[in-house]
């Protein structure tokens, strides 16, 4: 009977991709049988989820947990507040669970629980049960390192960091301005901080963290983790881990790699938000005049425009046509070189694609570890989380991106997005990026090799769970 290990995601299709790849590899080193419990929102779609889920490995199997409400909470509530809560109010459901599959006679009691950022507070139930508990990190080794100086931060300084006049010197990282801390840190009267916090004092109770990134990539932040008094448990780089490319390439997606193939290497530029990421209408003019104007070959995945950028995080995409909100003209205007479709396309293709010369990315981890893993260069235009921090590791510790600059509106300028689209396509620094990013590329590759460092690394975490 195979070993048994259990994975309790948080929402949204940023944790469970990852997550995913995590169990790909593992079924690559071990014999494991492996179970995703998914906890869900009332209203929330779970078919994404669902879709992802049935088409992995059958030594993969799902159970999605009964929705909880999140009606008692106000509107405004942030989004990791909205995160925590889905997570805490699973816990009885998840023990439940839990206890259930330690007596099926199908399979062995799980030998480890991995959860993802938010999911420390489900270490209760882990330790009730008497199951390991591994923290899989989701974000950049900076990132993490942050989350460990958190609650001494938060002792160190009782004004908020955005207004810190010096920057954040986090262990093994470049500084950080306070205001490109992640957004949960960035009001220390809300409830997500003070959540943050807690969370962030429950990381040492963990029994090891595997980061979604690689010892190449942030030695620095690594070489801290490991060797800082502050950090407990065992650290396991196990990254550069994306989502596979899709096999079936027909469909309308697909029409986007039959547009590449008829444009020159490295020329085109590839602008998407994310799953979750949003801008508002004022903003969404910008960018399509700033695309317009640079003269620039362009792929633009559109969703409807919103005041809240992370509006389609955890709701399902608005019923209007994004079409309808480009300014007037626009299609015909830039018909022979700009290429725009709604709500998806299929990333990892358009970024392995040799024509795809550039990505204009919201910084969202996961789309940065895709963008390394091929190569190609980046303009950061974070928009939540923290989203900030990994431009700042983008732009000043590994300068294989360009940031754009926000004015005193709180608008990337149509100017603005011009000059940057030039400058990484056709410029002398988007030479340089390129170059450094190819070097980035070997890096993860060889990370992920048989004798790799994340190889090794994940393999030496499978065999402690095994034995």
């Amino acid at each position: 009977m195979e070993s048994h290990i259990a994975i309790f995601p948080s929402p949204g299709m940023g944790h469970l991709i990852p997550l995913t790849e995590l169990a790909r590899r593992l079924l690559a080193h071990r014999q494991l049988l492996i179970t995703f419990i998914i906890p869900t929102a009332v209203g929330a779609p779970i078919k994404p989820q669902n879709d992802i889920l049935n088409a992995m490995s059958e030594s993969i199997t799902s159970i999605f947990l009964p929705p909880v409400s999140l009606n008692d909470i106000p509107e405004d509530s942030s989004l990791e507040t909205r995160i925590s809560l889905t997570l805490t109010r699973s816990l009885p459901a998840l023990h439940n669970t839990l206890t259930e599959l330690t007596h099926e006679s199908t399979r062995k009691k799980p030998l480890a629980l991995v959860v993802d950022l938010f999911g420390p507070p489900s270490f209760e139930v882990a330790n009730e049960l008497n199951i390991p508990a591994y923290i899989f990190c989701t974000v950049s080794a900076m990132s993490l390192v942050s989350i460990f100086q958190l609650p001494i931060l938060d002792k160190m300084f009782t004004c908020e960091y955005r207004d810190l006049v010096e920057p954040v010197k986090l262990p093994g990282c470049v500084p950080v301005q306070g205001t490109d801390m992640a957004e949960p840190f960035q009001d220390k009267k809300n409830e997500a901080y003070k959540n943050m916090v807690e969370v962030a004092k429950m990381f040492g109770l963990s029994k090891g963290l595997l980061v979604n990134s690689f010892y190449e990539l942030e030695p620095g932040a690594f070489k801290a983790l490991e060797e800082g008094e502050w950090c407990k448990p065992d650290i396991y780089p196990v990254g550069p881990l994306i989502r596979s490319g899709l096999e079936n390439r027909t469909g309308d997606g697909f029409e986007c790699l039959k547009w590449l193939d008829n444009h020159p290497a490295r020329s085109v530029l590839f602008v998407s938000f994310g799953s979750g990421g949003t801008l508002s209408q004022q903003q969404f003019n910008e960018l399509a005049f700033g695309l317009e104007q640079s003269g620039q070959r362009f792929i633009w995945v559109i969703k409807s425009p919103h005041g809240n950028s992370n509006a389609s995080y955890f709701s399902a995409q608005s019923n209007m046509d994004p079409f309808e909100f480009l300014p007037d003209g626009f299609l015909g205007r830039v018909k022979d070189r700009g290429l725009v479709v709604s709500l998806w396309a299929p990333q990892v293709e358009i970024l392995s694609h040799g024509s795809t010369g550039g990505f204009l990315t919201h910084c969202g981890w996961n789309s940065i570890l895709e963008s390394i893993v091929n190569g190609v260069p980046m303009i950061a235009w974070p928009l939540f989380a923290e989203q900030k921090m990994n431009a700042v590791l983008l732009t000043d510790s590994l300068i294989v991106a360009y940031r754009v600059k926000v004015d005193e509106k709180g608008l990337v300028g149509r100017d603005e997005i011009d000059k940057s689209v030039r400058s990484l396509i056709k410029g002398e620094d988007g030479r340089k990026m390129r170059s450094k990013m190819s070097e980035l590329k070997d890096f993860g590759t060889k990370a992920l090799s048989q004798d790799g460092s994340s190889s090794r690394s994940l393999l030496s975490v499978a065999q402690k769970w095994v034995e």
